[in-house]
């Protein structure tokens, strides 16, 4: 019995989940993430369209960070995202997998951490257990496999450094910054 209300539930959450992406509405989509997942979305920050959620308690997004559209946000492990951090359509952070070696497949993940300011570019891939520094920029299709220093530019499959980002940022990210 425990079993069927387990996945009464999944199901639930799964069309649950459906639907709010589909809000067309940034207020009323982010009061659902809030009410309904209990996502930690802070002041001025919003999750747009479209996007995936998986374990949306264990989610914390700091002040004015944008998550745009069809992105997936994996908080099985934890995720954090700090303040002002944007990240680019169709970006996928994951936090558990599983273990390829074990002779029963099990699963394998840690939480993961996005400090301020950080920049992650289209289709970029955040494995578990990475950590990306302050102001740290992931660019467009990269796979993160290891931590990214602070102000540090990475690129490719495995991202590897490839150049510095200014260190004097001071702007602040707001929903709808970029439509007049």
């Amino acid at each position: 019995m425990a079993r069927v209300k387990t996945i009464v539930a999944w199901a639930y959450l799964a069309v649950a989940n459906h639907c709010v992406a589909k809000v067309p509405c940034n207020s009323i989509r982010n009061l659902l993430y809030r009410r309904l997942f209990r996502v930690g979305i802070g002041r001025g920050s919003a999750i747009h369209m479209g996007c995936f959620v998986l374990k949306p308690r264990k989610i914390q997004i700091g002040d004015h960070s944008l998550i745009n559209g069809r992105c997936t946000l994996d908080g099985r492990m934890g995720l954090t995202i700090g303040d002002n951090v944007d990240i680019a359509m169709d970006t996928t952070i994951l936090t558990l997998g599983h273990d390829v070696q074990s002779a029963d497949y099990a699963t394998k993940g840690a939480p993961v951490r996005i400090d301020d300011r950080a920049c992650i570019y289209t289709r970029a891939l955040i494995l578990p257990g990475v950590h990306i520094g302050e102001g740290a920029v992931v660019a467009a299709g990269s796979v993160v496999t290891h931590d990214v220093a602070p102000y540090t530019i990475v690129a490719g499959c495995p991202a590897k450094p490839i150049g510095e980002r200014n260190r004097e940022l001071t702007y602040t990210l707001a929903v709808g910054r970029y439509f007049h």
